[in-house]
Order: structure tokens, then sequence, then C-alpha cells
């Protein structure tokens, strides 16, 4: 029922605002259990299940789950429309089943979808394709749905900052950006302008292309050593790239997800031992 899915998006959105370890628009986690890290989703229903059996929240209290661009992809309806929103309700009540321990970022899809800018995604506008699944399911109370998941992916954080120093968000500012970043949209209130070109949070959402020099930016910048991120495709399910990016996709049949321990510090090679092929989970 179109009530319950407002309802469902509205105690989603309170849940991402008032997450105990949310400092500003971005996650700080202490150095005591571990984590799970998921590239893109994009729709992709099977590889979310696994990643939900694999990281087991019910029985491992100490444990947080990432997850990112849950929509733009996966199922079509019969017209060709996108369906994940679907997935991303399923997201939703994961969220607001463990509030503490599963955090949801922003990311390029989202901002295009909160902005009704166009994102292509295979040769097909994304947007429309969704919009026009959600006019043939939530007929007359479409604009009401569309508003509840747009406040919803508004409320996402931005970056989640561990305690071993390794940070986790979608994307990072590219190398015609990083001088540009202005590193207080992580900290202040957003508005839907910070998500559009030319400003940060489009840069941190969209960027691509960090060469060693940018990296090295911006962990001075943002006071880390390595970073994970999503937001480029990857056919083997992650790249690692210089000393300190590793990139993963969750999004397909050879994705990946990522565990590690938030008390241990790593190098990108021990990162790399703790990245586990979601075919593998049954």
């Amino acid at each position: 029922m179109p009530s319950a899915i407002i309802d469902l998006l509205r105690k989603g959105t309170d849940a991402n605002n008032t997450d105990p370890y949310r400092q500003g628009n971005v996650i700080v986690l202490p150095n005591t259990g571990d984590i799970v890290v998921t590239g893109d989703l994009h729709g992709h229903k099977r590889n979310f299940e696994r990643i939900v059996k694999f990281a087991d929240l019910a029985n491992n209290p100490a444990r947080h789950v990432v997850l990112q661009e849950i929509i733009h992809g996966g199922e079509e309806d019969n017209y060709g429309g996108c369906k994940s929103y679907h997935l991303l309700f399923e997201a939703v009540k994961y969220k607001i089943e463990f509030p503490h321990r599963v955090h949801l970022l922003l990311a390029n899809h989202d901002t295009a979808f909160i902005s009704d800018s166009e994102v292509m995604k295979n040769g097909k506008e994304m947007n429309i394709a969704m919009k026009s699944a959600m006019i043939r399911h939530f007929k007359e109370h479409v604009n009401t749905v569309e508003l509840g998941l747009k406040q919803f992916l508004f409320s996402q954080p931005l970056g989640v900052r561990c305690a071993n120093r390794i940070w986790i968000s979608h994307s990072l500012p590219g190398n015609r950006e990083v001088d540009s970043f202005d590193t207080e949209v992580l900290h202040r209130a957003l508005q839907v302008s910070d998500l559009t070109r030319p400003n940060s949070v489009y840069n941190m959402t969209w960027g691509r292309r960090h060469s060693g020099e940018t990296l090295a930016k911006l962990a001075k910048v943002l006071d880390v050593d390595i970073f994970v991120l999503g937001h480029q495709a990857q056919i083997s399910g992650y790249m690692r790239q210089d000393k300190n990016l590793l990139v993963l996709a969750s999004d397909h049949n050879h994705g990946m997800v990522l565990k590690f321990e938030l008390a241990r510090q790593y190098d990108l090679d021990g990162l790399e031992a703790n990245i586990v092929p979601l075919a593998s989970i049954e």
C-alpha cells in the first residue's frame, strides 16, 4: 500500500538523521567490531540477499554494513520501466531493523534522482525508466511516494570514517575538482543545490579519474590513509589503485563485498585479502 511505503520512507529518513554514529554528514565508527562494505548494487536483488546473509547482523552485534547506489538497474516491468525502487524499500527496511549498524551512502544516481537530472546506464535514461514504473505502480499516489523517496535519499550520509583510518564513500572529487572541494559539505546541513554541478557533493559522488597526487591530497585533507569507493564499473568486481584506493562493485555476478576489522590497521594488500566474491555466498 502507498501509505505503508510512505511511512517506511519517513522512518528510514528519521533513522538516517538520528544515527548515533553520524557527525554532520559522516558516519564515524569506533575501533570495535567489524564492517561489511559493498559496492554499487543497482537493483541486484540476489546480491543484496547474499550481503544480508553474509553480514548476519542478528548474530554479530558489533558488525556494521555499508550499502550504496541501490537504485537504477535490475528487474524491469513489462514496459521496460526500472523497478529498482523495490530493492531500495528492502534496504530501508534493513536500515530500520538495524538503525545503528546499517549505513546507506549518498551516490550519484541518488543525486540525479533528487535533482531530476539525466543519468544514463546501458543506453537508457534511468530516471525516466524508474519514474515511469513508479507511475504505473503507485498511480495517483506517485508524487507523494516520489517525494518520500527523494527525502530518504537526501538524508543519506556522504561517507564513513573508520577508526583505523579507512574512508568509505561512493566516490571522491576527481583530478579537476580536488582543489575546489569544500569539505564543509561533510559537516553542514546540505542544500539540493550542493548536489548539482559544479558543487562539492556533486563532485564527491560523480568524481572519476583519481591520480596518485589527487589521492594523496584527499588523504591529507580527510586525515585518512586508505579509500574504499564504488561508482566505477568493475567487470572483475574490484580494482586497486596506487597504494591507497580500492574500488568495489556488487551489481553483477562477479560482484564483491569487503569485510574488515575496525580495530586493525591495513595496507591495501591486507584489505584485498578480505574481499569476498558474492557468488560464493549461497
